[in-house]
């Protein structure tokens, strides 16, 4: 069960009681949805528990709230204009950073197919601009969307294959990767000239 604010006027005259529920909450009675302010609250403590970012992805679910899908929708461009400053803030505080917008360009539709490498590079600038690393474990999976459908992609490996492939791969993917922080890539393509 939700715990509801007092009514309007309950706490007249009890500065202390106010006090006491902000010593607990500072968001004890936001100006935004309790609704929205619930997803946050969990989304922060699992955060807190070191659980990472990556891993809240949609059909994350605690309490019977899809905890994944409210995370990455308050992270859609549109979304992320929408929210109030204070809602914003908090966000940025527990790391949680609205979706690149050339990542959102990936996300329609094209004529062209899309291969493995191009998926990898993908999946990699979305992981890159949530947790602002290009450090990923090996068995990190990273979920993406290429025209309008959904892959999972297997970054860890991915990357892995990479990186014991270099010298097989093309300076155009050598470049795409090193365009992302890649240092291993950056190097392999000044060996390759």
């Amino acid at each position: 069960m939700a715990v509801q604010p007092p009514p309007p006027g309950a706490l007249d005259g009890k500065p202390e009681w106010e006090a006491a529920l902000e010593a607990v909450d500072e968001d004890w009675n936001p100006s935004w949805s309790p609704e929205w302010q619930r997803h946050y609250a969990v989304v922060r403590e699992m955060l807190a528990e070191e659980t990472i970012l990556a891993y809240i992805e949609p059909g994350v679910t605690v309490h019977g709230m899809d905890i994944g899908k409210w995370l990455a929708r308050q992270r859609k461009p549109e979304i992320w204009a929408a929210l109030t400053s204070g809602q914003r803030e908090r966000l940025e505080t527990i790391g949680v950073v609205p979706m690149a917008a050339e990542l959102e360009t990936l996300a329609k539709p094209s004529t062209t197919p899309v291969g493995a490498f191009e998926k990898g590079v993908a999946a990699l600038a979305q992981y890159k601009a949530r947790m602002s690393s290009v450090t990923v474990p090996r068995g990190h999976e990273e979920r993406i969307v290429i025209d309008g459908q959904e892959h999972l992609m297997k970054l860890g490996v991915f990357l892995s294959n990479s990186k014991s492939r270099r010298a097989k791969l093309t300076a155009d993917k050598l470049q795409q990767l090193a365009a992302l922080g890649l240092e291993w890539a950056a190097a392999a393509e000044e060996e390759a000239v």
